[in-house]
């Protein structure tokens, strides 16, 4: 192989990897890498203008293209300006590949300006981080850095690339990176056990998470909830694992409090688990998750996740779908006639209530959209799915918006719903951007919150400097409501009696103005007040070629 620059090689090696995109925002440690990027014209740079929309940016084009993704930080101040967004990413699984540079390994005792650890300093959340020292083995790391990104569990990674190493030559050759298929079968034997736990429930549950997405198992998880009777909940649920108009679905459990999910979780007389963990609340119940006596089945990939935080009579490392698939084939045969009848009974009445509730929200809505006084959410969101394409994507993060979204546009198709994960605020705007980049013949909706939207909203800039004409919806209700909502949770859990709440939780004075701060990002936009304001707006947002801002009025604050 000809020696050339090791800054020219990774590019080399991003090529061969087929990497399309690099997010990033350039510093002076990275400029001779960033320079040789003249010469990979196939490579594009999508500029942000802060590390929090990197990570956002790379996150959701991970998400959206099921492949690793690229972005660029800048030292020090850069990889610490992304770790709470890097945190996001690790929480849901995106494999994403980070390259960070720095002055040089000539000036380690030197305690230079920008000068810090940038391995330790990244290692809490990252699935690897490492620095290269030697050119000659730059490549090589950079390969591995794509498989244990790619490798479940998914995550993200980093590699500390010194200048002087950059600039130093390397004869390694350029190679795509080698991955490993995970489509691993258990066998009959394992299966039939599983099955023998399982098979006289009468209240049996599925707990599942993002791992049945990886997998591509939605449809074996949908069957296998039909043979045995069970509801799904999802847990660490941010993808369509299955459509919230299956018969089966139940819900998510508790994202914030374990009580909320025990009142679920203790019910059940047989529980499956897969492609998550139990139980990722922010405050989780420490016992009694499960009945007495209920066993307990845990299928993942990522054996890390499986009797993680409670035992199980059964853990099962394998592919989701394939053993789901043979797990509902072993249910059938362990099964009574008497177990298949209550099933089958069970699976009819779910149908037809859930077929019923969904007619009464129909008309509720219909009914709540003629008020000329009400909140212009529901006749906003009624329009919107009327005029959506169906092979539009929604990026979801709309929080305590979320339940009227889901409703008028339900999670049923996997890779055209993405919802926030991870407990950082500001993806919704940079994973939309991300979503239609990766997907430019497809109508992208990002719903955020006002007060999520402030974390990224220079991410506008970004749609418009590259015209990704991706569209934007601030759910605006002037306050941080799920923190409001959280607080009064907390009040009961402790015995706080219900009292005004904190002030820092108002976000409306000053009331801030979306759309001009649009406008001067380069995006233009409109707001929404009344219902008889919706029509038009949605008109506009998708008639307009390049990204579209809509800020739309879901509360009043303390103000009214």
């Amino acid at each position: 192989m000809v020696s050339r620059p090791a800054r020219v090689a990774i590019l080399e090696q991003l090529r061969a990897d087929g990497v399309r995109h690099m997010f990033g925002n350039p510093g002076t440690v990275e400029q001779g890498f960033l320079d040789e990027l003249r010469n990979f014209p196939d490579i594009e740079y999508i500029l942000a203008l802060q590390e929090s929309s990197v990570v956002g940016l790379a996150d959701g084009y991970a998400r959206a293209t099921r492949t690793p993704a690229v972005m660029q930080l800048h030292t020090g101040v850069g990889v610490g300006n992304a770790v709470g967004m890097l945190y996001q990413a690790a929480r849901g699984h995106a494999p994403l590949v980070a390259v960070a540079g720095e002055a040089g390994l000539r000036y380690d005792a030197m305690e230079a300006q920008m000068a810090v650890d940038l391995v330790a300093m990244a290692e809490p959340v990252t699935k690897w981080a490492t620095r290269v020292v030697d050119p000659e083995s730059v490549l090589r790391v950079l390969r591995r850095a794509f498989k244990v990104a790619a490798t479940p569990p998914y995550g993200p990674v980093l590699v500390v690339l010194p200048a002087d190493v950059m600039d130093r030559d390397t004869s390694e050759p350029a190679v795509p990176t080698s991955y490993v298929d995970f489509a691993a079968t258990p066998d009959a034997e394992m299966l039939d056990r599983a099955a023998g736990l399982l098979a006289g429930a009468e209240r049996p549950l599925v707990i599942a998470g993002d791992g049945v997405h990886f997998a591509g198992a939605q449809e074996e998880l949908g069957r296998l909830a039909r043979v045995w009777g069970a509801e799904v909940w999802g847990a660490d649920w941010a993808e369509v694992n299955l459509s919230v108009e299956h018969p089966a679905y139940g819900g998510q459990l508790g994202h914030m409090f374990g009580e909320s999910s025990r009142k679920v979780t203790a019910a059940a007389d047989a529980v499956l688990i897969t492609g998550t963990y139990a139980l990722p609340e922010v405050y989780p119940a420490l016992d009694g998750v499960f009945a007495d006596g209920a066993p307990v089945v845990h299928i993942d990939l990522d054996t890390g996740a499986i009797a993680k935080n409670f035992p199980v009579d059964l853990g099962i490392a394998a592919d989701p779908r394939r053993a789901l698939n043979g797990l509902a084939r072993a249910l059938e045969r362990r099964m009574s006639p008497a177990a298949r009848a209550r099933a089958g009974e069970w699976f009819t009445r779910r149908s037809a209530e859930q077929s019923a509730a969904r007619a009464a929200a129909r008309r509720a809505d219909e009914a709540a959209a003629l008020d000329p006084d009400a909140l212009p959410t529901t006749a906003f969101l009624q329009e919107l799915a009327r005029r959506l394409p169906e092979d539009a994507v929604v990026f979801d993060e709309a929080l305590t918006a979320s339940p009227d979204l889901t409703r008028h546009l339900p999670p049923t198709r996997p890779g055209h719903w993405h919802q926030t994960r991870g407990g950082s605020l500001g993806v919704g705007i940079p994973g939309a951007i991300a979503a239609r980049l990766a997907h430019p013949e497809r109508t992208v909706v990002g719903f955020t919150g006002d007060g999520g939207s402030m974390y990224t909203v220079q991410a506008l800039w970004t749609a418009a400097r590259h015209n990704i004409g991706a569209k934007f919806v601030i759910c605006n209700n002037s306050s941080y409501k799920l923190l409001e909502l959280n607080i009064e949770e907390y009040w009961r859990t402790v015995g706080v009696a219900a009292h005004e709440q904190p002030e820092m939780f108002d976000l409306s004075r000053p009331a801030i103005d979306f759309t001009g701060l649009a406008r001067s990002l380069g995006v233009p936009g409109v707001r929404v007040e009344k219902p008889d304001q919706a029509k038009a707006a949605v008109e506009q947002a998708l008639a307009t070629p390049g990204p579209f801002l809509i800020d739309l009025v879901t509360g009043r604050g303390r103000q009214e």
